[in-house]
């Protein structure tokens, strides 16, 4: 059997939006878009964990990257990691084109040129608290995910450069494959 030799690493939700925090997907599978061209040039997909489902499960409310960014949380990322960047580094070492890393913009963790922005604190149930106030709080900032950050610094451990990309996930019907976005690092 013939083997492209090519493979595109995707963050989780991508290919299984089921992942993604109510109400937030955009699509009710794959998000097929992005990763077409990708898929008919015949790369192989090697699909990261969701640090997130992993870390919280599916019935985990929605939270900013500031309340992901503590030393526990990017600890458990590194850890879910691992067995992704040994693959990767097995990919790499076998003389296979590692086409790129895809993240989705706007998440708290696989956001690559933006993520989520804007905890102010406190409980949303709390007598004085103002649930409109705290999701007013909330933006769309440049910046890198948390587990965004942890993957391209083991990445750079290792050596492997790889191409990153991102799907704009406010609207990612509407991109062309994800593969045309810039690579440069922040």
């Amino acid at each position: 059997m013939k083997r492209s030799r090519r493979v595109l690493i995707v963050c989780h939700c991508l290919l299984n939006a089921n992942a993604k925090v109510f109400p937030l997907a955009t699509c009710p599978g794959v998000c097929m878009t992005p990763l077409r061209r990708s898929l008919e040039e015949g790369a192989g997909l090697l699909q990261l964990p969701c640090p997130e489902t992993v870390a919280l499960g599916l019935n985990r409310f929605g939270m900013t990257r500031e309340q992901y960014d503590h030393p526990a949380f990017r600890r458990a990322c590194r850890t879910m990691l691992e067995p992704s960047l040994d693959q990767i580094e097995v990919y790499a070492s076998a003389g296979y084109e590692l086409m790129g890393l895809v993240g989705v913009d706007g998440s708290p963790n696989c956001g690559v040129q933006t993520t989520c922005y804007g905890f102010r604190g406190g409980e949303l149930s709390a007598p004085e608290s103002n649930t409109e106030e705290q999701v007013a709080n909330l933006c769309l900032a440049p910046g890198r995910g948390v587990f965004m950050e942890e993957m391209l610094s083991a990445l750079e451990a290792r050596n492997l450069c790889i191409p990153l990309f991102a799907v704009n996930e406010s609207n990612p019907e509407l991109l062309v494959a994800a593969d045309r976005l810039s690579t440069e690092r922040r």
